[in-house]
């Protein structure tokens, strides 16, 4: 049995923080997939961080737009997120996949903005965004030893 996350509606900053990946989106290197994903990483303080995916014709050089923001925020020095939104140009339903979430959950928790696939963290099929949290969609990310009880 599948299980079913629910999310809840973004609040305003939140909507905004998808609607500047979405923008950003446009910005994608997606000569294969075609897909265009931007995403918007948002520090406690308020900072923002772009990235988008970067596609490569070696399939595992390439690097989700997920990640991108990851990098840049922490090349900036951040450690600790509030929020991640992610969006494609034409408001496609995706989530981040297992890699992202991993290397998200490695800063601790933040929300994730998204508009979810039908029947998962709440999608509906109306192309709305929703907000989950990342621990609702890693349940048991890997842990470093040195960081196990």
């Amino acid at each position: 049995m599948a299980e079913i996350v629910t999310g809840r509606a973004p609040s305003a900053a939140e909507l905004e923080l998808w609607r500047r990946a979405r923008e950003v989106a446009a910005r994608a290197y997606a000569r294969y997939s075609g897909l265009h994903v931007g995403a918007a990483l948002r520090s406690p303080e308020g900072a923002v961080y772009l990235g988008v995916n970067v596609e490569n014709a070696s399939y595992p050089a390439g690097l989700c737009a997920e990640r991108s923001a990851l990098a840049a925020a922490v090349t900036a020095g951040e450690r600790r997120f509030a929020a991640l939104a992610v969006a494609t140009e034409q408001n496609d339903p995706l989530l981040p996949c297992g890699a992202c979430l991993q290397a998200l959950g490695e800063f601790g928790e933040l929300d994730v903005v998204v508009v979810p696939p039908d029947g998962v963290a709440g999608g509906t099929g109306a192309g709305e965004p929703r907000v989950v949290a990342l621990s609702e969609l890693l349940r048991a990310p890997f842990r470093s030893p040195r960081d196990l009880p």
